[in-house]
């Protein structure tokens, strides 16, 4: 007996040295008694077989090209099985698609295929070769699928940001190559990108999830509470709405709020007059812990934090705690559309938010409110790069203004022009020379036989005050001051034609030239005053991003809320939860 095992053993050992390609062997417990089960070779798969599996799934055959490429480049060999064995990732894939929410994303769209049903079967067939290499091949290929899916969905979205649909987004697109991603995330490949973890390409997306987390969490509570419609609520005012507002911005009905300093009592109702009114409770007043919430929430909210609950304050206090989880979704999936990686250095204009944010150094160094488009005429979301500072320029007038509001005027009186500092002038440029604007036929002058320009001059007047900013594009939109300072005083500033006005021009611009010699603010300012207009290259090309997100959080989750002033929320939220 012990001879006829020291023989098997031994046989097993010089199977398994000898076996092809490093395939190990498997030992099985037969009767009391180990034999040996060559595993032979890694099953190879082949250009048709993988078309014909992956097309048999409508959601895997909008991948085909990718996947094909995939198994190309690795010469057809299997990817997720070594030595017939299942690698780590297939472990991984399955828990990052079971978490699929955290992502603002549905898992039962990457459960094409049931994973775990065919690794069971692939594990109750490892001793017939032949079930077991089909089943290989089978998985192999789902499981290249369901990563396509998956991966197509996180990193680039579930909408397609340039389709028909979203024909608003212009912005230079996230060039992500799945194929690749995928050998880093098996570990064949190394990449400057953690495709490897299935982390978020964006630290603001990331900061986002944290927030979806926290709402998903607070909505499992309860949500919160719906103040009422008529809430007109003041510092140190009393009302029984006042426990709620605590319970909605700080958690729970809380301390009562401190006492206000107590009135004077008239003569007349200390003496035999009529009682006074009865002091309200102290848990119905509206005291300073609860006010500087209402700031805090007024700020988060881009809204005039003066504490006052009404309005458009109380409006959004009672958005339900559902509409703004999905508002966090829809700009999570927005971050999926943008380009990889920014550059060091870049403009970023936040349309929804009125602001415009410097970043050099993948830091940001400077941050100014701005006016953008109204609702008819929206500024157009984009990429570009800014390549010239314009200073004391012209404002040409657009067609439709003079179509609309100039032409009447000037068929009655066309040195009416020089009421508004405007001139008539032909050709472009230093070339451009000015003509007798009673010689247009102004009654007559349509968009396609009007051969002049006409603008207005620089100075106090003109409508693109002392700078623009110019990234050359076909929107013909720039960044530039603006003579009506006082409209940066407001909330919410959609005033333009679709440019954006600047709140500190001469900061920006002071900031743009700082590499360009002889060009410190005093040059900026004295060549202003001269009301000459003067075109100045920058050294290094800027790139500008005009972006829209309705939402966005800090690194601790902790979210900011703009209005969807362009209704583009709307449209995105009936493609992406449809």
């Amino acid at each position: 007996m012990w001879v006829l095992l020291i023989a098997v053993a031994g046989s097993t050992t010089l199977t398994s040295c000898g076996s092809e390609q490093g395939s190990s062997a498997v030992a099985e417990k037969v009767g009391g008694l180990f034999s040996s089960v060559p595993l032979g070779p890694q099953p190879l798969l082949d250009s048709t077989y993988i078309i014909n599996t992956l097309r048999a799934e409508p959601a895997f055959k909008p991948h085909l090209a990718t996947a094909r490429r995939f198994y190309r480049e690795r010469g057809f060999k299997l990817a997720w099985f070594k030595d017939h064995e299942p690698v780590e990732q297939v472990e991984t894939l399955q828990q990052i698609i079971a978490k699929a929410q955290d992502e603002g994303l549905n898992p039962k769209e990457y459960q094409v295929k049931d994973l775990k049903k065919m690794l069971a079967e692939f594990e109750q067939a490892k001793s017939d070769s032949a079930k077991r290499n089909a089943l290989e091949q089978q998985i192999d290929v789902a499981l290249t699928g369901t990563y396509m899916k998956w991966g197509s969905d996180y990193y680039r979205g579930i909408a397609n940001p340039r389709d028909n649909k979203n024909t608003a987004w212009q912005v230079k697109p996230n060039k992500i190559k799945l194929n690749k991603a995928l050998l880093t995330f098996l570990g064949e490949r190394k990449s400057r990108y953690n495709y490897y973890e299935f982390a978020p390409l964006h630290p603001e997306y990331d900061n986002l999830k944290k927030a979806l987390a926290a709402y998903r969490e607070q909505e499992r509570a309860g949500g919160w509470p719906v103040l009422p419609a008529s809430l007109k609520l003041r510092p140190g005012q009393s009302s029984p709405a006042v426990a709620a507002l605590h319970r909605r911005l700080l958690g729970d009905a809380g301390s009562p709020q401190p006492a206000a300093a107590p009135t004077a009592v008239p003569v007349s109702q200390r003496e035999g007059g009529t009682p006074s009114t009865p002091a309200a409770p102290a848990d119905a007043l509206y005291g300073p812990e609860l006010v500087q919430a209402v700031k805090a929430f007024q700020q988060d909210a881009g809204l005039r934090p003066d504490g006052i609950v009404g309005g458009e304050t109380l409006q959004a206090l009672n958005v339900p705690i559902g509409t703004r989880i999905d508002q966090l979704i829809l700009n999570m999936e927005r971050w999926r559309w943008l380009p990889k990686k920014f550059e060091p250095d870049y403009l970023l204009v936040n349309i929804p938010e009125y602001t415009l944010h410097v970043v050099e150094d993948n830091k940001e160094v400077m941050k100014m409110p701005v006016i953008v488009g109204k609702v008819l005429n929206e500024t157009p979301i984009f990429s570009d790069k800014l390549e010239y500072v314009v200073l004391a320029p012209y404002w040409n007038v657009p067609f439709s203004i003079i179509e609309k509001e100039l032409r009447g005027k000037l068929v009655a009186n066309p040195n009416y022009l020089d009421r508004l500092d405007m001139e008539v002038v032909k050709g472009w440029g230093a070339k451009a020379t000015p003509i007798d604007p009673s010689s247009v036929d102004w009654a007559n002058v349509t968009r396609e036989n009007f051969k002049y320009t006409l603008r207005r001059r620089p100075g106090p007047k003109n409508d693109l005050g002392d700078v623009k900013f110019i990234f050359p594009n076909s929107n013909d939109i720039y960044l530039h001051d603006t003579p009506h300072d006082e409209l940066f005083s407001q909330t919410n500033r959609s005033f333009s034609h679709g440019c954006v006005r600047v709140k500190e021009p001469i900061k920006l611009a002071t900031y743009l030239l700082r590499k360009k010699a002889g060009w410190d603010q005093q040059t900026i300012l004295d060549t202003i005053s001269r009301r000459r207009e003067k075109y100045i290259t920058l050294k290094e090309k800027l790139p500008v991003y005009l972006v829209y997100f309705t939402a966005w959080a800090d690194a601790d989750g902790h979210p900011h809320f703009r209005k969807d002033i362009y209704g583009h929320d709307k449209k995105l939220a009936r493609e992406y939860f449809n």
